[in-house]
C-alpha cells in the first residue's frame, strides 16, 4: 500500500458522513438473494454503504479499506448501530481473501483484475458475488479517466465467467444514452458446487 494512495483516500473520506453512506445499486436492488445468514466481505469499503447494509440484515460482514479514517469511522458508526461489522485497513491487492470463507463478497467501485481469481475462490460453494464498477462506454465524465480502472465491454462477463450468472447490466452506448444505466455494469454470480 503506497502512502500517496492510503493519504488520498483519508482526505476524501475525513470530512465524509458514514451515517450517509448508501449501498451500491446492484446489491439494494437484488438484496433479496442475499442468505439469510453467513459471513460477507465488502471490498475497499470506504464508507461502508455496503457493509453496513449487509451487516443491518444480519450477516457477519468484514469491510476492507486502505484508508483508517473510513476504517475508524465506520466501525465507531457500527459499534454505536450494534451492527456484527468490523472493519480493517487492509490492502486486498497485496493481501487478497483467503480461500472458500465468505458467503457474500461485494465490491463496488473498485477494479483490480488480477483479484478475479481470488475473489473467485475466497468464495463458500453457493456463495454470491455483487460486483458493480465503472466502464470505459461512458455517457459523462463520472468516475476515473484511466482505462485502467475502467471496464471494457463485457469484461466482467469474462472476469468472473467460472461463476453462474444470476444478473448482468451493461447499457454501454446502445440507444437512448440520456435512460437507463450508463457509466457502469454490474453483476452478481453464484459459485456453484
Amino acid at each position: 500500500m503506497t502512502d500517496t494512495l492510503r493519504d488520498k483516500w483519508d482526505a476524501r473520506y475525513r470530512d465524509a458522513s458514514v451515517a450517509q453512506a448508501t449501498s451500491c445499486r446492484v446489491l439494494a436492488e437484488f438484496r433479496h438473494l442475499l442468505p439469510a445468514a453467513g459471513r460477507a466481505l465488502d471490498v475497499a469499503a470506504g464508507l461502508g454503504g455496503n457493509a453496513q447494509l449487509l451487516a443491518g440484515l444480519g450477516l457477519e460482514t468484514e469491510a476492507w479499506d486502505i484508508s483508517p479514517v473510513a476504517v475508524d469511522k465506520l466501525n465507531r458508526h457500527a459499534h454505536t448501530r450494534g451492527l456484527p461489522l468490523a472493519a480493517s485497513v487492509r490492502d486486498v491487492e497485496n493481501a487478497p481473501p483467503e480461500k472458500g470463507i465468505f458467503d457474500v463478497i461485494v465490491v463496488s467501485y473498485f477494479l483490480d483484475r488480477t483479484l478475479a481469481p481470488a475473489l473467485r475462490e475466497a468464495l463458500r460453494p453457493g456463495g454470491l458475488l455483487f460486483y458493480e464498477t465503472f466502464t470505459r462506454e461512458k455517457v459523462d465524465d463520472a468516475g476515473p479517466s484511466n482505462p485502467d480502472f475502467l471496464l471494457a465491454p463485457n469484461e466482467l462477463l469474462h472476469l468472473f465467467s467460472p461463476l453462474r450468472l444470476l444478473v448482468y447490466r451493461e447499457e454501454g452506448l446502445v440507444g437512448e444514452t440520456s435512460r437507463g444505466l450508463r457509466n457502469v455494469a454490474y453483476l452478481v454470480a453464484v459459485r456453484e458446487g
